[in-house]
């Protein structure tokens, strides 16, 4: 879990990802699926215990962390066939696109057809849906913006 990890970490996912930019750290108990559908670009951190899927597609700038325990969703379940139980009802996929310079924090969910524009701060614990306007502090549940930066 020291120097070493992180470098045969990067390694591997360099080679299983869709593209993982230069001087970017994926920490140890990383959770990636669909990991052929997700880029991530130069000088990110993904954290401990973070989870991404990328069934709908993922795609992360330059110059982003992902604090631990977070988790990035790029599809969700429909629930419109009455006649199904809800886990095998249609499944919707929908990209996720975080621009540069974002910081997500400790524990935060971002859901399909998530758009986070650049320089925005999730908070710990957000879920964000749909559109964060570049330049705020977003937080809650739903994620709304809290603050100018």
């Amino acid at each position: 879990n020291g120097r070493v990890g992180a470098l045969i970490r990067y390694a591997i996912n360099k080679k299983v990802l869709c593209f993982l930019g230069e001087a970017s750290y994926i920490a140890a108990f990383t959770v990636f699926k669909n990991q052929e559908n997700i880029n991530i670009g130069d000088n990110c951190s993904v954290h401990e215990f973070c989870y991404l899927d990328g069934a709908g597609r993922i795609r992360i700038g330059n110059d982003v962390s992902i604090a631990h325990g977070s988790s990035l969703v790029s599809f969700e379940h429909g629930w419109n066939d009455a006649e199904k139980s809800i886990k095998y009802n249609s499944i919707k996929y929908e990209s996720i696109v975080i621009e540069d310079d974002v910081w997500v924090g400790a524990g935060a969910r971002i859901l399909a057809g998530a758009y986070i524009e650049s320089r925005v701060i999730v908070a710990a614990g957000a879920v964000v849906k749909g559109r964060l306007r570049s330049g705020g502090v977003y937080a809650g549940v739903p994620a709304r913006r809290v603050k100018e930066i």
